[in-house]
């Protein structure tokens, strides 16, 4: 087997006033740090239940007793060469593909950039690329700054990029910054401008492009991190470089053995069928790495659901367009959820040769599978009712010259963007492009990305003439999360219509759900609480994080007591974290929340490389009363990663509550010296100085995090309240009209800013704000 080896916590003080109190805290990582990477989705199916048992009325001789078939040993992975002599037709197809050679070693034929003593000079740093001893060689600044030989490990892709791997000692795996143009042949950056030097998180040597944790999972088969924490070291391991037949059917030793006796096991020795019915089966496998996820541990079962391994993403506003478009790096997966093609049973392999990787058909042959002038699918298991006998592939359609651009069905319905400078995504949702709507709701549209300007306005116009007659619909999701995020009259309403409906895909419903916080209402609580039996994992854990944002935590305990046996791990894990302030109460559910929790432990337990781990169950143990382990891990956190500083405020605030507030100050401090444009460790600063009762000396740090991230609402609002128990209080309303004009949505600042304007005389002023507030959620708690 080819190896790579090594190798808010505490408590606010009474005395502070009750409005800074309550934003002591920054808001720390959630349950982990979701990261590029991930394989398919498994609708939750719940158990059928048997029919009963009717005793026959006549008298029947019992057959003799047949044994049951041994059940078959755990398969273990093989050499893939074995799959070749069954598999040629398949292995043909895989050989020189994107999967295959995903990973490999460098040498003289895998290594495409020139380092032949070439140089790159950008991003305040000048990287040489040189041969040493038949090897291939980099000479760059370090994690310290100074330039040293690096050897180049593994190469990671082949086109349009190539990345390389660089060994720095203690199993590490780095991904360097500067990447090979495969079609340009040149070096460059993928962080260009950005001005990324040994102290940015986006450098090379930095956890952030740790390949061990970040990427080698989704370029080999058979991958385990082996991350040991005592040591600090990886002793990482895979089956096989590259993406090969077991990375997706699963270990295959059973497989071997069905073949060669042709017995009785189930999918002829694997865990699971691809081609089974259910189209999710396949399309999990491939989202494993084709998603945005966070890990639920250290690779992955196959045969198990997508989210008993991996929590994916849901379309927040960071990574997705108001519309589902892709915005960040996110993959195909979560585009895909959103699509009627998902709805209607379509799967990877439909469109894509899984072993090649290319396209069914040329042009636009693959979209003709179904959208035909025969109004009927040819695809098997793909549910064609609703198709329309049409001429797609015309000029009547696609209102474009025949082979000119805007002729291919992709051009208009799978617009894309370039990541890591030079691979360009498709868009998987297939979308109906509107540049009308698009200008309203400012998100891309293919029409727009063509025509720009007055040929924009042009195109903008013609498209209304071709719609003159538009069919009435129902809300469209886009519209409304256009309100619901921009704080807009209707928002509440619109929110709630959008939950209501039944056709509405699972991953814009678990999106929504986590934008009920900001419009709380009876109503609102109704539909959370209802999503918890929802059919789809990754909406009853939205819907958890839902209801804690209304419920305390022992009111929540009878509607998450079902959910801490959850079939799927990912909500069992979500329910146990949310009921910790409740696990004194917990009562016949105590068993099965002591396992569940025990699992999300777990979970941290498998990801320690990592300081969101750390940090996690540093704040698990002390919730939990394990408070001899909360300072080892909140070290550890910091050592894991030094930049990741709601580790070290976290640290900071847990010895100012053992009374070892001097050494707090220390540690600060020197966080501030390092970091001096950290608006998180100003913010920490100034709410220190406050607790310490220097008020005017504590306004200079929060002004720098409101001004160095002008967009975090918690340092606009913790600012404005300082202002205004100062006795600066047009600054303090200022201010609060900024956070409110910048969020409609934030409640926080609409209720503070009320107040203070009806404390201070200005009850017309108040009166405004009242009402538009009244216009944005009319059934909130807060109006009453």
């Amino acid at each position: 087997m080819p190896k790579h080896k090594k190798n808010s916590i505490s408590p606010a003080p009474d005395s502070l006033p009750p409005l800074i109190s309550r934003y002591l805290f920054p808001a720390t990582a959630g349950l982990l740090l979701l990261v590029m990477a991930g394989l398919g989705w498994f609708l939750f199916a719940s158990t059928p239940t048997p029919a009963p048992y009717v005793t026959p009325s006549v008298a029947v001789t019992p057959a003799p007793p047949v044994a049951a078939p041994a059940p078959a040993p755990p398969a273990r992975m093989v050499d893939e060469q074995q799959c070749q002599g069954c598999h040629t037709e398949q292995v043909k197809d895989w050989q020189g593909s994107h999967h295959q050679l995903a990973m490999q070693v460098a040498d003289e034929h895998t290594v495409l950039a020139d380092f032949k003593d070439s140089t790159f000079k950008g991003e305040n740093e000048t990287t040489r690329f040189f041969r040493k001893d038949a090897g291939f060689w980099v000479n760059a600044p370090g994690a310290d700054g100074k330039n040293a030989d690096f050897k180049v490990a593994y190469t990671f892709g082949i086109a349009p990029l190539q990345q390389y791997l660089i060994e720095v000692g203690e199993g590490r795996l780095q991904a360097l910054g500067v990447a090979w143009d495969t079609e340009k042949n040149r070096w460059f950056h993928l962080y260009p401008g950005q001005g990324v030097s040994f102290k940015n998180p986006l450098h090379w040597s930095k956890p952030s492009q740790n390949a061990n944790f970040m990427c080698v999972e989704c370029h080999t088969t058979g991958y385990q991190r082996n991350f040991d924490a005592a040591t600090n070291t990886f002793a990482s391991q895979w089956n096989s470089l590259g993406v090969g037949c077991q990375a997706c059917h699963g270990p295959a030793s059973n497989h071997l053995e069905w073949a060669a006796k042709k017995g009785d096991l189930i999918h002829a020795g694997f865990a699971v069928d691809l081609k089974d019915k259910n189209a999710t089966t396949e399309i999990e496998t491939c989202a494993r790495c084709h998603s945005r996820r966070a890990p639920l541990g250290d690779g992955f079962t196959v045969g198990k659901r997508l989210m008993d391994d991996y929590l994916p993403s849901v379309l927040t506003r960071e990574l997705y367009a108001l519309d589902g478009k892709i915005k960040d790096e996110v993959f195909e997966h979560g585009s895909f959820l959103q699509s009627k093609m998902f709805d209607k049973g379509v799967r990877c392999s439909n469109c894509h040769n899984p072993h090649s990787n290319e396209l069914k058909a040329p042009g636009n042959g693959v979209c003709l599978q179904c959208h035909n002038t025969a109004g009927k699918t040819t695809v098997p298991g793909v549910d064609g009712k609703g198709l329309q006998a049409k001429d797609y592939d015309s000029p009547e359609h696609h209102r474009h010259a025949a082979g000119q651009p805007g002729s291919q069905c992709v051009d208009c319905h799978m617009p894309g963007k370039f990541y890591m400078g030079n691979d360009f995504r498709h868009d998987h949702s297939f979308s109906i492009p509107n540049p009308e709507r698009a200008k309203k709701l400012g998100t891309p549209d293919a029409c727009l990305t063509c025509h720009q300007g007055k040929a924009g306005d042009a195109v903008t116009a013609q498209f209304k003439l071709w719609n003159a007659n538009p069919t009435a619909q129902a809300p469209r999701y886009d519209e409304s999360l256009w309100l619901i995020r921009n704080g807009q009259p209707g928002a509440a309403q619109a929110l709630y219509e959008q939950l209501q409906r039944s056709n509405l895909p699972a991953i814009q419903r678990a999106t929504l759900l986590a934008e009920l916080v900001l419009y709380p209402s009876e109503q609102a609580l109704k539909l959370a609480t209802k999503d918890l039996a929802n059919s789809d994992p990754q909406v009853r854990e939205s819907a958890i994080r839902a209801v804690s944002g209304f419920l305390p935590a022992p009111e929540r305990v009878p509607l998450y007591a079902p959910l801490l046996s959850d079939p799927v791990k990912a909500v069992r894990i979500a329910a146990a974290r949310d009921l910790l302030a409740a696990s004194n109460s917990l009562g016949a559910a105590q068993s099965r929340w002591n396992a569940a929790i025990a699992e999300y432990e777990k979970v941290q337990l498998s990801l320690l490389e990592r300081a969101e781990a750390n940090l996690n169950l540093a704040m698990l143990y002390q919730a939990s009363g394990r408070t001899a382990e909360v300072e080892p891990m909140l070290r550890a956190a910091i050592q894991r990663d030094g930049d990741f500083f709601p580790a070290l405020v976290t640290l900071v605030q847990w010895l100012e509550s053992r009374g070892r507030a001097q050494e707090a100050q220390a540690l600060l401090a020197q966080g501030l010296k390092a970091h001096p444009d950290s608006a998180l460790l100003q913010h920490t600063q100034g709410l220190a100085l406050i607790r310490a009762g220097n008020t005017a000396q504590a306004m200079p740090a929060l002004r720098n995090a409101a001004r160095l991230e002008p967009l975090n609402a918690q340092y606009g609002y913790v600012l404005a309240v300082a202002l205004y128990e100062g006795g600066k209080i047009d600054e303090a309303c200022a201010q609060l009209e900024q956070l409110i004009k910048q969020q409609p949505a934030n409640r926080n600042a609409r209720l503070a800013l009320i107040q203070y304007y009806l404390d201070n005389g200005q009850e017309p002023k108040a009166q405004v704000l009242l009402q538009g507030w009244k216009k944005l959620n009319p059934e909130d708690p807060a109006l009453k």
